[in-house]
């Protein structure tokens, strides 16, 4: 299964790098660009290695696209991002997913007056591989489960490309998952016998990027969710941060944290983080 799933990653992104050949015309409505990423690791003892250690290799596929369009008052951003990475300790049988996300947004906007514009919102977020607990070996996620959607209309506030919060006071939220993982108990908030959960509240998103130096950007991502019909003051969020400081057009060093609360799935905030050197292709 990750072997299959792996090639169609990299034929997607193939495709999308050749998409890319011809140039970009600067006078049309819309623009696209977008980032290819590939990071490795790797580390190796022997027996007789003083310090103790474990051999492992470790490799993280990621893809960010944006299409967006912008003519007159009107601007419509829309993003792809895939991440998948595995890692493979010496002396484990099988292998751990060490990031795993397909995720779609979509933001539209018409002017209202000066930097503000009436919005509506997309997102979509799921994962495309089998996940295991740790402990047990048990199979706890796969493709489409769990799935998360949101939209709703509200305002948006943009600056620029690289500075803007969408404010929607009237949100709705649906989480899906396979009713195998609800039959001995709730799952991903969802409750136990059932496969999806609505909810409607209120959603804030923000984006903002700066180059800090030459070669170096940070990329912050800020999602948050206050749902209206059960426990309004636990907010979810979702915080993306990534950092990327380019050797020159095809190396770079990436760092990328991301942390998460959803009160329904778990009473705590997970947080993951991910360091390497590796290829970058900008599209």
């Amino acid at each position: 299964m990750k072997k299959t799933l792996l090639t169609l990653v990299f034929i997607f992104a193939l495709s999308v790098v050749n998409a890319q050949e011809t140039p970009k015309d600067s006078t049309k409505a819309w623009t696209r660009k977008g980032n290819i990423s590939l990071l490795f690791s790797q580390s190796s003892y022997n027996k007789e290695w003083l310090g103790g250690g474990t051999s492992n290799i470790a490799g993280n596929f990621g893809l960010n696209y944006d299409f967006n369009y912008k003519k007159n008052d009107v601007v419509w951003d829309n993003k792809f991002i895939l991440a998948y990475g595995l890692s493979k300790i010496k002396g484990n049988e099988r292998t751990a997913k060490t990031d795993d996300r397909l995720e779609i947004n979509s933001l539209w906007g018409k002017k209202a007056s000066g930097n503000w514009f009436y919005s509506a919102y997309f997102n979509f977020k799921t994962q495309m591989d089998t996940g295991l607990d740790n402990k047990s070996g048990l199979r706890i996620s796969h493709f489409f489960s769990p799935a998360y959607f949101q939209m709703g209309p509200g305002m948006l506030w943009k600056k620029n490309e690289n500075l803007s919060v969408n404010i929607a006071p009237a949100a709705a939220k649906a989480i899906f998952v396979h009713d195998h993982f609800t039959e001995f108990g709730p799952s991903f908030g969802v409750l136990q016998g059932d496969n999806s959960r609505f909810e409607f509240g209120a959603s804030v998103s923000a984006y903002y990027k700066v180059n800090v130096m030459t070669n170096v950007s940070i990329q912050n991502r800020l999602n948050l969710y206050s749902n209206y019909l059960d426990d309004p003051q636990n907010v979810d969020f979702d915080y993306q941060l990534n950092v990327v400081m380019k050797i020159n057009k095809y190396l770079s060093a990436n760092i990328a944290v991301q942390a998460i609360y959803d009160d329904n799935a778990i009473r705590g905030v997970q947080v993951g983080q991910l360091f390497g050197l590796g290829v970058n292709y900008g599209l």
